[in-house]
């Protein structure tokens, strides 16, 4: 191999793989070769006018933020966030940076507890239950505040190496109100993927600094910054380089673990790429990057989210249609040649959802990139179209999750 071409590994390392190795599962499904799923491309207009309903109906002035954990912070409209900024003393201009580094030091581990909660589990909150993703980010809100993810008592409002390393099961169970009649998918696996965070980050000084802290990422972007603007790109590689190892049990390829990519025989080269939480991790980390200074540019290289919301929205609305019927049934495992194509239609799917959806509002892409579609949006299509057919919700599939990918 040429010194200068990236390896089989850094090459699946992309926003642009997953685009590329999904559009190759797609076609196949598409002429009519696959085993598990027909595509529907008559069904395209209505799932756009679907997805338009529901955001005419969330944002009648169409100005939709990006799809971001940010949204989960403010269930039920309340801002928890700022709430905390004021009551640490970390509001203003002169605070911007260090209130950046704290944004990120809670999205961050916020994202990766962010895999799905069950239908089981609640989170109270004063005198409000909370489900789901909104119960998922106020609970580790909570967790952030209480200074359990930082070693240093006269800072809570930090993420570092130590502390991270040492949370354990328990700690999460106490922060996620978790019991016996209130159980949590996946519980150990997300306790686990943050005590493999810290152990990460100690020897990765170049991403996180000494001591180690998530929240000196925004100085190492910064650092590299033209003018103070970054690609999503470069967020999305960075993430990927500096948290790659840190997923369990996943495909190592030139000595490179590849996180959430996939076996699949219709992808060039055999895998598939969907990166689902670190993606949504580099959305997420818009709003901070930006209260420190940072123009993060190309958000449409960055590829929706395949996951049960955006995935369950085509299968529900008929775009995609499985051949097995038991496919809605059975437990479904995330590797499994099924869901990988699933998820791959879902890439695709949102792609060409996506002018159908600007058409219809009258806006454009620059204004109204991808992000914002799937906050305003697919994702939120995805749940009320839930609702209208399943009670409490459920997604139209059950992916057996480990806390890590769904």
């Amino acid at each position: 191999m040429n010194a200068t071409q990236p390896s089989s590994a850094a090459r699946l390392l992309t926003a642009g793989a997953v685009r590329a190795h999904c559009g190759e599962v797609a076609r196949e499904v598409m002429a009519g070769r696959s085993p598990h799923f027909t595509w529907h491309e008559e069904r395209l207009p209505a799932v756009a006018a679907y997805v338009v309903d529901v955001i005419r109906e969330r944002y009648p002035d169409l100005r939709v933020p990006v799809h971001s954990r940010w949204r989960h912070f403010e269930a039920a409209g309340v801002d928890r966030w700022s709430a905390l900024v004021a009551r640490h003393d970390l509001a203003g201009p002169a605070r911007a940076e260090e209130r950046a580094r704290a944004a990120i030091d809670l999205v961050i581990p916020s994202v990766l507890l962010d895999a799905g909660a069950g239908a089981a589990w609640k989170f109270r909150e004063a005198d409000r239950t909370l489900t789901r993703s909104e119960g998922l980010g106020v609970a580790s809100l909570g967790l952030f505040a209480s200074g359990k993810l930082s070693s240093h008592a006269g800072q809570p409002l930090r993420s570092d190496a130590a502390a991270l390393e040492a949370l354990r099961p328990a700690d999460i169970a106490h922060a996620f109100q978790v019991t016996a009649d209130n159980p949590l998918v996946g519980l150990e696996g997300r306790a686990a993927l943050l005590s493999r965070l810290g152990q990460l980050m100690s020897v990765q000084p170049v991403f996180f600094g000494t001591p180690a802290r998530l929240g000196n990422l925004l100085d190492y972007w910064k650092a590299r910054a033209v003018g103070g603007r970054i690609t999503a790109e470069d967020i999305l590689a960075t993430l990927l380089q500096a948290l790659g190892p840190m997923w369990p049990g996943r495909t190592v390829l030139d000595g490179v673990a590849l996180g959430d990519c996939w076996p699949h025989p219709a992808a060039v080269g055999g895998f598939v790429p969907f990166h689902k939480l670190t993606q949504w991790l580099a959305y997420s980390l818009l709003e901070p990057l930006a209260d420190g200074g940072l123009e993060v540019t190309g958000l449409d290289s960055l590829t929706g989210l395949p996951e049960y919301r955006n995935g369950g929205l085509l299968l529900d609305l008929g775009l995609v249609q499985a051949k097995d019927p038991t496919f809605h049934q059975r437990p479904l495992e995330v590797g499994e040649p099924a869901v990988v194509e699933w998820r791959a239609l879902t890439v695709v799917g949102l792609d060409r959802l996506a002018p159908l959806v600007r058409e219809a509002l009258g806006v454009e892409a620059a204004a109204f990139p991808l992000a914002r579609m799937l906050e305003g949006g697919t994702w939120a299509a995805g749940r009320k179209v839930a609702g209208e057919r399943r009670a409490g919700a459920t997604p139209p599939v059950n992916v057996t999750s480990d806390g890590t990918v769904f």
